[in-house]
Parts: structure tokens; sequence; C-alpha cells
């Protein structure tokens, strides 16, 4: 698991003080990343190839705005498929600016839209938001998308998703359990989801719009559930401190994994495979570096093996000689990533996945 390594490579054998080592990894984590200057970007991005709109608020909730970036390829095709990004960042910190530069390279290789989407974390609204209330984000701006895109040609019946680490965790929800709808805000009594945009359409219409024609998940993290047992809640989980909030249980207080296991399990992709006799899920892509110590490949496999033992259509790829983040903007020299070095490669594969699913 993602925050079992981590754990053991920052706080295993220290001998500073909690308080210390919590502002270090802090530090560590956020100075040591370094975002390309635009000359260094011409070499491998083609701006003038795309038009790009940027923090569009797509909603509000209890006041706090939830934006998405839409790029959309200069391209005479009347209608372009679509592709939604979620961000990674242990559901505690970053914002869709991390994807700044897989959206921009998609956009200006490619005859496909991407919208690049903000949701909200567990540490927003003074640490008060839920796991099921980030996941309910994802759908709605699956909803808005569906509903809007076709402002910027984009085709809402040609939408994929993808996202990296935690992004991959929320894309895959949606893919598995993204006909968990209920309309009535209570997913501690039905371990359903109300999307946080609701169109104004039927719910069978919801339902259908819920629906998308492809994955890819990057080092995603698929067992909830295994986490909390793992220490997610905790200061075992350094992405706390990272984002200076205080470990809480993920669904309030009131709920653990010990007393109500079946919510952890109904956020965790892993526990939420369908048989493909009752439902067929999309094609979905499954990546992960072959050094990848916080999102291991032992663990992807484990996920890959799973969507194929229930029989649905899954392609892995182990990516050699790369850790984790390798599709973060920038560098950073903490992870030991460097999206010019290391993302075009991976990139290249997701666009020619894409393309043969939207044909």
């Amino acid at each position: 698991m993602l925050l079992t390594s981590l754990t053991k490579m920052v706080l295993i054998n220290s001998r500073l003080s909690e308080s210390i080592m919590r502002n270090l990894i802090i530090s560590l984590f956020l100075v040591t990343t370094h975002f390309l200057n635009s000359s260094e970007r011409h070499s491998l991005i083609d701006q003038s190839k795309y038009e790009v709109y940027k923090d569009i608020v797509w909603v509000s909730k209890e006041n706090f705005d939830l934006s998405l970036d839409i790029y959309v390829p200069n391209s005479s095709l009347k209608k372009l498929p679509v592709l939604l990004i979620f961000h990674g960042g242990g559901w505690l910190i970053c914002d869709k600016s991390i994807m700044d530069q897989m959206a921009q390279y998609i956009a200006s290789k490619s005859e496909i839209i991407v919208c690049n989407i903000n949701y909200r974390l567990l540490s927003d609204l003074n640490n008060t938001v839920k796991m099921n209330e980030i996941i309910e984000d994802v759908f709605g701006s699956l909803l808005w998308v569906k509903n809007n895109i076709h402002l910027y040609k984009g085709d809402a019946t040609q939408v994929a998703v993808t996202g990296d680490s935690a992004g991959g965790h929320l894309a895959s929800m949606i893919v598995n359990s993204g006909d968990r709808i209920s309309l009535n805000n209570n997913f501690a009594e039905s371990l359903k989801f109300t999307p946080t945009f609701i169109p104004k359409v039927s719910k069978e219409k919801i339902l259908e719009q819920m629906h998308v024609k492809a994955s890819i998940l990057s080092y995603g993290a698929f067992d909830i559930y295994a986490g909390a047992n793992d220490g997610f809640e905790t200061y075992k989980n350094p992405f706390w401190s990272f984002s200076r909030s205080t470990p809480r249980k993920i669904f309030g207080e009131g709920f653990d994994h010990v007393n109500n296991p079946e919510m952890y399990k109904a956020v965790s992709p892993l526990y939420n495979i369908p048989e493909a006799k009752k439902k067929i899920l999309p094609p979905q892509m499954l990546l992960v570096g072959s050094n990848d110590r916080l999102t291991t490949p032992e663990s992807v496999k484990d996920y890959f093996n799973a969507l194929q033992a229930k029989g649905h259509q899954a392609y892995y790829w182990e990516y050699p000689g790369k850790g984790h983040a390798f599709l973060d903007s920038g560098k950073n020299y903490f992870l030991g990533t460097n999206f010019e070095r290391d993302a075009p490669e991976a990139l290249d594969k997701m666009i020619n996945f894409l393309n043969s699913v939207f044909k």
C-alpha cells in the first residue's frame, strides 16, 4: 500500500521528534517540486495546437468553488472525444495543476479534448470533507462534462476517465460504482453516492450519463479498507502532515473501519468489481512503474488480475525503471521524477489506447 511504503521511507527509525519530522517531510515534498518554465515546455508541447479555457467553476459546495481546465485541440472535426483527468496526492494534497503538462501534451498530440479537474480534498473546509464526498465530486464532474462539453466541441457519448495514484482510485470508482447513485445524500445508510453536480434530467438519464468508454488507471490505490487497517487515518500516513491537517476518520467521527467496514469497502474499487455477466466494464489500461515503492507493481497486478477474473477487458503495462508519480508536471527531486524524461512514453501509450477505443 502507498501509505505503508511511504511511512517506511520517511518515518521508520527516525530519532527526530514527531513535530520536527512532520515539518521536514512537508519541506522535502513541497520544496523539491519544480515546474518547468515556458522555454523548457516548448520543446515538448506545442501550445499552438490547442485552446485552453482555464479555471471554469463547475460547482460550488459550501461556498467552496471547484474548477476545471478544458483543453480543446485545434481540429477540423465537428466533435471530439473527451478525457477527464483526476490528480493524485493521497486525497489530501495537490490540485489539478500537477496534471497541467499531461493535459497539454495530450491536447497537443491528439484530437482528444482534455478536462483537468479539481475535487475537494479531505483537508478542505477545515478538514471536514469525507471520502464519499470526494467521490461525489468526481461523479458530479463527469455529469457536468457530459452536459456541458458540447459547448467546447466535445462529444458527450465519447468520454473516458483517467487519474494517477489517488486519482486512479477516483477514476476506477466511476467505472465500478458509477451506477450506485442516490439523490438523497445518505451515504452512511445507503452506501450510494449523491453527485455534487446533478443535471436537471431523470435519474435514468443520470445513470446513463455515468457510463464512460474507457479508463486509464496509473499507479492507482484500490483498497481504502486495507489502507485504514494500515493506519491511513493516523500520523502513520504522512499525507496528513503534508496537508498540515490533524489525522481523523475519513467518514467523520462515529465511523471507523472496525465497526463500519462496509463504508470503507464501498469506496474501495477492489470490492466493487461486478461479474461481467451482470455488468460489463469498459476497457481499462493499468500503468505502474517497475520501481514504484508507493503503489507497488504487485498491488496493481492484484487489481488487474481481479478485473480479469471477473471477465473484464484490461491491459497492464509496467514502465521499466520508473517510480511513482512519473506523470506529474515538472521535476520532483524527492520522488526522482522529471516530466520531460518520464512522461512521454507513457502518454503516447495512453493516446494510442484511447484512439483504439474512440476510433
